[in-house]
């Protein structure tokens, strides 16, 4: 289709000049414009980015019922560099010369308690490479700090920033959530 709307796009023009070279007038050629519409067809599944990669802001859930676990899990915002009050430039041996944070929120829908930290987070880059959470907590990291190792009861959630010290001149291409022994969800991580 695409190839016969450019030839006769072309042939449109070639006849427009060729209309407006003929006789003696000294009438401009007429000037022809040929657009083409076309419709998008609307994703079944919005959450969905491609290969599992979910937008950011979209909510996932966990159900282990064998452990009777139910939470969701979401990466609400990323944020590069981070807007807020800046904490201490990132030490060399850190792997980045700024702080970009993750906004994030789990919830446990119902169940056990369940223990929050933000060491199953990380950023994934193009090239393979991937940049852990700090560890850091408290003084100059940005503020609300994800908590670090805190009992989450059922129909509580928790809710806070995740920091990482990243390269200025590189963006993450996923933010991923990895706790042992799931499988990892991914989601895009869009610039803010």
């Amino acid at each position: 289709m695409h190839i016969r709307t450019t030839a006769l796009a072309g042939s449109l023009l070639i006849i427009a000049a060729a209309t407006g070279c003929s006789g003696g007038d000294a009438k401009p050629a007429p000037t022809v414009t040929v657009t083409k519409s076309t419709t998008a067809k609307p994703s079944t599944d919005d959450s969905q980015v491609t290969d599992g990669v979910l937008k950011m802001g979209t909510k996932k859930n966990i159900d282990d019922d064998a452990n009777d676990v139910h939470i969701t899990v979401q990466a609400v915002e990323y944020q590069q560099p981070y807007k807020g009050p800046q904490p201490q430039k990132p030490e060399d041996f850190q792997g980045g010369d700024i702080w970009a944070t993750i906004s994030i929120k789990v919830c446990n829908i119902s169940g056990p308690n369940i223990n929050v930290s933000p060491t199953p987070w990380s950023l994934a880059y193009e090239d393979g490479t991937s940049i852990e959470a700090t560890g850091l907590s408290g003084g100059d990291m940005p503020k609300p700090e994800f908590p670090m190792d805190k009992p989450v009861k059922a129909g509580r959630c928790a809710a806070g920033l995740v920091a990482y010290p990243v390269p200025s001149s590189k963006h993450p291409e996923r933010i991923v959530y990895a706790p042992d022994g799931t499988d990892p969800i991914e989601w895009a991580a869009t610039k803010s």
